[in-house]
């Protein structure tokens, strides 16, 4: 069942556009200063402003960039279309006399929508150093108001920021997977979760709100730029908490509706 999500996903039209689009960010962004490689971007500061100094700070440029809106947006196309597609197409109700258990189901398109997932940071990641290396070529990472780091310490940065940022997607996921259970269509979830994502980035940027964005998900994902502070490296700890806290109950959530509510109906 893994292998038949993930084909009859990730091969669609409309998946394959959309990791274009997050494949297209990195080399559209690294076009307007191919000339001057080495270079700081104008007065940008932190990412952006040393995304042309290497390959590894375009590719930490480029996640910075999409992870608060983009990338969000395609895992939660992606994981939308995993949890209800089934529903949709009107098949559900012959999986279940195939027999297949809900729970099999579920750990199926579960599975199917973290990898889909994967596939989405992934793209960013590698786009972002192919792009990088073209027009950048590979250097020491640089930080603008600090020295570079050295090819150890800029690995386990780069692979924390990554893995932090899959993790963020991941709760992501979860959340739209829910909504595609919960609700009667596909598109229906996905509005809702990239409603939710466009909101809860609003809120997050309220400052007489903080109560309320300490508890989104959103009000961590970029947490992860502080490992490339000249100041020092940030406390990821609580983001990585609300986020696991965020899978968990979208996990939960979704067993219950399997279990107790024939989401054919």
């Amino acid at each position: 069942m893994l292998r038949f999500e993930l084909t009859t996903q990730l091969l669609r039209i409309r998946t394959l556009i959309a990791l274009a689009c997050l494949a297209g960010v990195p080399v559209a962004a690294a076009l307007p200063f191919a000339s001057q490689p080495g270079e700081r971007n104008g007065n940008e500061s932190g990412l952006f402003g040393a995304s042309p100094y290497s390959a590894a700070n375009h590719a930490m440029a480029s996640l910075e960039f999409t992870a608060p809106l983009l990338l969000p947006i395609v895992v939660a196309l992606l994981s939308c279309a995993i949890a209800s597609a089934d529903r949709d197409w009107g098949v559900l109700r012959y999986l279940y006399a195939a027999p297949v258990t809900r729970e099999r189901l579920l750990a199926a398109k579960l599975a199917a929508a973290a990898l889909a997932t994967l596939v989405a940071v992934a793209v960013v990641m590698a786009a972002g150093l192919a792009a990088g290396t073209v027009f950048f070529g590979w250097h020491p990472f640089h930080i603008i108001g600090a020295s570079a780091l050295t090819v150890g310490d800029a690995t386990i940065r780069v692979l924390a920021a990554t893995g932090y940022t899959l993790l963020c997607m991941l709760a992501m996921a979860a959340i739209a997977f829910t909504l595609g259970l919960v609700l009667p269509r596909g598109a229906e979830a996905l509005a809702v979760a990239v409603g939710f994502v466009v909101l809860a980035s609003i809120i997050n940027g309220q400052p007489a709100l903080p109560a309320v964005a300490a508890v989104l998900p959103v009000h961590y994902w970029q947490d992860w730029v502080g490992l490339f502070d000249p100041a020092g490296v940030t406390d990821l700890a609580l983001g990585v908490v609300v986020q696991l806290a965020a899978i968990v109950v979208c996990t939960v959530t979704g067993w219950l509706v399997l279990r107790h509510r024939d989401p054919a109906a």
